[in-house]
């Protein structure tokens, strides 16, 4: 999990580099609120996940 964690970083910040030297605005959400959605998309899928086990 670390390791998908740091090509994931890795891979952002290489597509990061790559926008602005060819001077294109970052395919990127505000700072905030893009992490807040991530999360809360991942925070979803877990209730969802959980709510699943318990019927099984």
């Amino acid at each position: 999990m670390v390791k998908e964690a740091i090509l994931a970083l890795v891979a952002g910040i290489f597509i990061g580099v790559v926008f602005k030297l060819i001077k294109l605005p970052l395919p990127a959400p505000p700072v905030l609120a893009g992490v807040l959605g991530v999360a809360g998309v991942y925070i979803g899928g877990k209730i969802i996940e959980m709510l699943y086990m318990r019927v099984q």
